[in-house]
């Protein structure tokens, strides 16, 4: 009989081949016979009566395929341990490696200066995702902002907006003023290998402004700006938002100059039983949930259109904020992100 590659069999089949001809073997049978029975070699039934004898049937039961997991592994699970509180908690640049953002390459770059293990670039693909870290677009912070003041501001100033406004049974509002420009957040695009996809754009310089507030209940409220925002059109927007509204609104903005102006501070304290500000700590456009209000706008404003003029462009986002306007659960998804969470109760 022709021997056949028993690997090819199920674990249950080579399992019973091998208790079969073990049985064969005890009744008197030869190996010879008994490897020509089953069509397998001489060596491999000497090899499974060896088993037997030295452990009994459970020597020759079956156990899991392949190597097992973790071995062949470059390095230890202490070492693997350490390289992932690094990247968690540190950045490149912090451990003085080349490279401002976790890459491929600037984590095999901290393995081999930590351990003297060198991995291809492949290879790490694989390491990084049995980690379970995934590529992300990281979140921007400035490195002017002040650890400390966002620190107080988690943790005493922004509960105290909160107690106030629930002792005075004021809204709070978060205020943030955008500008879209045409060309910004392409998508990516569809093309054979090694064709490169073009996007024809305007040669123009032109963008559409806007201020909107929001608040953790859905609601919004935005005007388009003609120019750069001033003290005019800052007051122009707080009349409108506090046009109808009956309870006293507590409205968060960044430190932008015009929100401290003169004429901004005079009109507030002629109308500080209707609307006070609040100010986030500096160059900390995160901690807004307006911030991701407009990078969606951005982002869908040019999703599918080519704008080729300002009136196009306009018009576009105009239509894009009357229908954030009427979808409350969406405005109330910018406050899911982790960042602004804290202001989501």
């Amino acid at each position: 009989m022709e021997n056949r590659d028993a690997r090819t069999l199920s674990q249950d089949a080579q399992q019973e081949m091998r208790r079969q001809a073990i049985r064969a073997l005890k009744k008197g049978k030869s190996q010879t016979q008994v490897a020509s029975d089953f069509g397998v070699a001489q060596p491999t039934v000497n090899r499974w009566w060896k088993r037997f004898e030295a452990g009994g049937w459970a020597a020759i039961r079956k156990s899991k395929r392949g190597r097992q997991n973790g071995s062949g592994r470059k390095m230890t699970p202490d070492q693997e341990k350490e390289i992932q509180k690094l990247i968690t908690d540190k950045t490149p640049d912090q451990l003085k490696l080349r490279f401002a953002l976790w890459t491929r390459e600037a984590v095999r770059e901290l393995i081999k200066n930590r351990f003297e293990i060198q991995y291809g670039l492949q290879s790490m693909s694989v390491v990084l995702a049995r980690w379970g870290f995934t590529p992300q677009r990281p979140l921007k912070k400035a490195y002017e902002q002040r650890p400390a003041e966002v620190k107080q501001w988690m943790e005493e100033v922004y509960p105290g907006v909160e107690s106030k406004a629930k002792a005075k049974g004021a809204e709070i509002w978060w205020g943030d003023e955008t500008a879209i420009k045409p060309e910004c957040h392409f998508r990516r695009s569809f093309s054979p290998k090694g064709v490169t996809p073009v996007v024809r754009q305007s040669a123009k310089r032109f963008h559409s402004s806007l201020i909107s507030a929001i608040n953790n209940q859905g609601k919004m409220q935005w005007m388009p700006l003609k120019e750069a925002i001033n003290s005019e059109t800052f007051l122009k927007f707080l009349r409108q938002l506090i046009k109808f509204r009956k309870r006293k609104i507590i409205l968060i903005v960044d430190n932008l100059r015009v929100h401290h102006s003169k004429p901004v501070k005079e009109w507030l304290e002629q109308n500080s039983h209707r609307i006070e500000l609040v100010f986030l700590p500096a160059y900390s456009p995160e901690l807004n949930p307006d911030e991701y209000l407009n990078n969606y706008l951005k982002q869908t404003v040019t999703a599918e259109e080519r704008h080729t003029d300002k009136v196009e462009l306009d018009a576009t986002v105009n239509v894009k904020m009357f229908l954030l306007g009427i979808r409350k659960h969406l405005v109330k998804s910018f406050f899911r992100h982790p960042a602004v969470q804290y202001a989501n109760l």
